[in-house]
């Protein structure tokens, strides 16, 4: 779990922006990132489930190993 430590910025009495450490909004960039692969490979897994498929020894018997 990663602790932030905003700052909060207000305009006109509502809260407009956040201001991080930028070591935290790398962190935060970072989990981002692995989260949208995550989310890509378990879409492509879907896109694959009823793809026709090749044991290792069959693959190796049809190239004559």
């Amino acid at each position: 779990m990663i602790t932030l430590h905003p700052n909060i910025l207000e305009h006109g009495g509502k809260k407009t922006f956040v201001v991080l450490p930028y070591e935290e909004f790398l962190l935060i960039e970072e989990e981002l990132e692995k989260h949208e692969d995550l989310k890509a490979l378990r879409e492509a897994k879907a896109e694959e489930a009823d793809a026709p498929t090749t044991s290792l020894d069959e693959a190796r018997k049809g190239l004559g190993l």
